[in-house]
């Protein structure tokens, strides 16, 4: 018999973590910068930015200096 995956399987975080971060953003109405601050302050390194799937495809580019 095949045991249950989790709904987290494939995330970074643990379910614990995950689990904490939506519930102080939706009790405390925090902002996702707020959470990240809150998990930072624990030792846990969470950066709410997109992959760099194409992020850096478009726009002016900036020269190395």
């Amino acid at each position: 018999m095949k045991s249950a995956r989790s709904r987290y399987h494939g995330h970074r975080f643990p379910p614990e973590i995950i689990g904490y971060a939506v519930w102080v953003y939706h009790r405390f109405c925090l902002s996702f910068r707020d959470v990240e601050d809150l998990l930072a302050e624990r030792g846990i390194i969470f950066l709410a930015k997109p992959s760099d799937s194409g992020a850096g495809n478009s726009g002016p580019t900036m020269p190395d200096v």
